[in-house]
């Protein structure tokens, strides 16, 4: 019985999307069968496949990631910078509150056209309006998180006189570790959304420039495939960077 227990806590959370599954190949094969918009689950999967065969799902999926890392990565830069200096300093703040509070709500769509005309389509293009999306929540979280610091540290770092570029490195960053991983999972959230939107919108590459394609050739299955495949990227993206911040907690005595 304890096997059977096992296995059965395993089997546990897909019953739903199974039988979701299967209810939509049921509708997608009888009520909605004349439909051009719908397609059942099994010609996504043949359509995954043929992705696979003909390697677009693999070129595809390196472009997007591609865009977002870039695009994260300078984010973090700028964005753990700019938060480090404002929450140590009230006065910066105060200066930047302005400029913050009205860059801030542009959406980064609003970029598209802006950036055409700067880069071209393409890769710059793309991953300057990602960097532009996951700047601010890094910025605004890693400002949080330098305001929450213990005061004391503060002073210790005053104390034996280091510079401010040793005092952010030995003292700020290893004590907003746990807080910045929380910003640093955002930001990679942020970063695929967006960098998928913009494909979906004017880029033409990408994932979401593949599944817009699927959808002007009239072709259901592929653009369920494509949009299962970017879940389950998505999904991927945010177990590892679970898993890697775990692992540096652990690392740093902050988790068990």
């Amino acid at each position: 019985m304890g096997s059977v227990g096992v296995i059965f806590r395993w089997l546990r959370p897909w019953w739903f999307p199974v039988i979701a599954l299967g209810g939509f190949e049921w509708y997608a094969r009888t009520v909605g069968k004349s439909s051009d918009a719908l397609a059942p689950p099994t010609a996504a999967i043949n359509a995954f496949l043929s992705a696979i065969t003909d390697g677009s799902l693999f070129s595809a999926t390196a472009f997007t990631l591609g865009a977002a890392a870039m695009g994260l990565l300078l984010a973090a830069v700028l964005g753990i910078a700019s938060g480090i200096v404002l929450g140590l300093s009230k006065r910066t703040a105060r200066m930047a509150f302005f400029s913050i509070e009205v860059f801030r709500p542009v959406p980064s769509v609003a970029l598209i056209p802006l950036a055409m005309l700067i880069f071209g389509f393409g890769l710059r293009m793309e991953f300057s309006i990602v960097a532009f999306a996951s700047f601010w929540p890094l910025m605004i979280l890693t400002q949080a998180a330098v305001q929450q610091v213990e005061p004391r540290l503060l002073e210790v770092s005053h104390v034996l006189g280091l510079s401010p570029m040793q005092r952010a490195f030995k003292i700020i960053l290893p004590a907003i570790v746990p807080r910045l991983f929380v910003a640093m999972r955002l930001g990679v959230s942020v970063a695929l959304v967006v960098a998928v939107t913009v494909e979906v919108a004017a880029n033409p590459n990408g994932m979401g420039y593949a599944m817009m394609i699927a959808q002007q050739s009239m072709d259901p299955g592929l653009m369920l495939a494509w949009l299962f495949w970017i879940g389950v990227v998505g999904y991927t993206i945010n177990v590892a960077a679970l898993s890697l911040e775990r692992w540096v907690g652990r690392r740093m005595g902050v988790a068990a």
